[in-house]
């Protein structure tokens, strides 16, 4: 059977997958059918990026021109700044691969940034999915032929060219299954796996330009951790896996839905379709009480994955979860889960008693004996133990609240230049690196909905034996 479009009101409700938003991105005319995929070679990508800190010198060297000539220095600044977070997120939507994770990653940290100097890269990350080139549809075709078999269309009753979703290594299409069955067919983008091989070694060759937009934050181990990460949501068939693990542990969830794996084959994964209105459209439509309550199942559905799937969701971003028409929350993109460890819980219970009964020598050896602290590396435990008051704080009351604001000076906290700024003295297992990922963008989220988080009571519904060791 022939493909079909579907029609205007299809589109106004739609599956978020990876960072889309939700909205259709129509392909651009007259253009060859090998566009669209994202340049693989090491050179192509490591040119995109590396003009990038070229042009921002230039500009900044005008600046010092318009500025002599009397131009309002604030104004000079505020025009550079926003020509390069333009620039920069147009380079990052067209590279895809791992530097749009690093994308994602700054629309997340942005929101922890000063207004003035926040404002440009939010109004160019808003940008960042147009400006993303879609496979066209010979393309698509091609790759649903190699996955699926020549007779592919057999498969579908109806298949809509256009994609519904932009992902960081695919993208999204609506189709209806042979039974029935509204679906979401993703599409690996070719060349994937080249790309993002490519990105680890052009992106540490980017790092400095990743810091003079986040002074002071380490980016270099986040970098390689993304990059590693990344490597196995290019695998689908470890996806589906991952999706059918949490869709059989939550299958008597009343708050949470996991639309179900209809087919994986290679690079296409055919899962069912939530119709669902992604978060990332709600942020700022939404009345704050029900922004709150998806925060609440969000905080819930990240804290309790561990002990009901075993599995940490390692993607926590606002296209990735929806609001289904009946108020549940949709979750989609299962490709970043990682294998949790229990033994984090020896961790968090030794750490979180000490925070809880505020015992500055426990803490401290608490940190130095799970591999927080350098062997014999100096640590002031003082100013440790003021940074983690906010976490006692969070376990001891009813509900605690995020904002924007809270998550602006956790951010200014961080990336504080000084030496005397204590994360300059704590290190982190690797094994850490996917619990990080998911907790802080899971608080970026949270943060983003000003929600008051239940945090003790999550604690103690869903880790008791933890929660009483440390002290709740």
């Amino acid at each position: 059977m022939e493909p079909t479009r579907a029609g205007a009101r299809r589109r106004e409700v739609t599956m978020a997958a990876d960072e889309s938003d939700g909205r259709v991105v129509r392909f651009p005319r007259r253009k060859p059918a090998s566009e669209g995929a994202p340049p693989t070679g090491r050179i192509a990508r490591g040119t995109r990026l590396a003009a990038v800190p070229v042009a921002y010198a230039g500009r900044r060297v005008a600046g010092i021109g318009r500025r002599m000539a009397g131009r309002d220095p604030a104004a000079v600044e505020r025009e550079i700044r926003t020509r390069t977070a333009e620039h920069l997120f147009q380079v990052l939507g067209e590279l895809k691969g791992c530097v749009a994770k690093l994308g994602q990653l700054l629309g997340l940290l942005e929101l922890g940034l000063p207004t003035d100097l926040a404002e440009p890269y939010r109004r160019a990350l808003a940008r960042l999915h147009d400006s993303a080139p879609a496979m066209l549809p010979a393309a698509v075709h091609t790759e649903l032929t190699t996955h699926l078999g020549p007779h592919w269309r057999s498969l579908f009753l109806e298949f809509d060219d256009r994609a519904a979703a932009a992902a960081s290594v695919g993208q999204v299409h609506r189709a209806t299954w042979h039974d029935g069955t509204p679906v979401a067919v993703k599409v690996m983008y070719p060349g994937a796996r080249r790309a993002v091989e490519a990105d680890l070694s052009v992106l540490r060759r980017a790092t400095p330009l990743f810091t003079a937009l986040l002074p002071g934050a380490e980016t270099r181990p986040v970098i390689d951790a993304l990059c590693q990460e990344i490597g196995a949501e290019l695998d689908y068939a470890r996806e589906a896996a991952n999706l059918e693990h949490f869709r059989t542990a939550l299958r008597h969830d009343p708050d949470v839905v996991v639309g179900r794996v209809v087919a994986q084959r290679g690079d296409v994964l055919v899962t069912e379709w939530l119709d669902g209105i992604p978060l990332s459209r709600l942020i700022t439509r939404a009345e704050p009480a029900e922004l709150d309550r998806l925060g609440v199942l969000i905080l819930r559905f990240l804290f309790s994955a561990p002990a009901r799937a075993a599995l940490i969701y390692g993607d926590p971003h606002p296209g990735n979860f929806l609001r289904m028409p009946d108020g549940r929350l949709g979750v989609v993109d299962f490709g970043a889960c990682t294998p949790w460890s229990p033994a984090f819980l020896t961790v968090a219970g030794d750490v979180g008693a000490a925070v809880v009964a505020e015992s500055v020598a426990d803490l401290e050896a608490a940190l130095r004996r799970h591999g927080y602290v350098a062997p014999g590396g100096d640590l002031d435990i003082g100013t440790v133990a003021a940074r983690l008051r906010p976490v006692r704080e969070a376990l001891m009351s009813p509900t605690y609240p995020l904002s924007a604001d809270w998550l602006r000076e956790q951010v200014r906290l961080a990336t504080d230049l000084s030496l005397s700024n204590i994360l300059r003295q704590l290190t982190m297992p690797p094994a850490d690196t996917p619990l990080l990922r998911s907790f802080l963008g899971g608080v970026a989220i949270l943060c983003q909905l000003q929600t008051a988080v239940p945090l003790r009571a999550e604690c103690t519904r869903w880790y008791p034996e933890t929660a009483a060791a440390v002290g709740l």
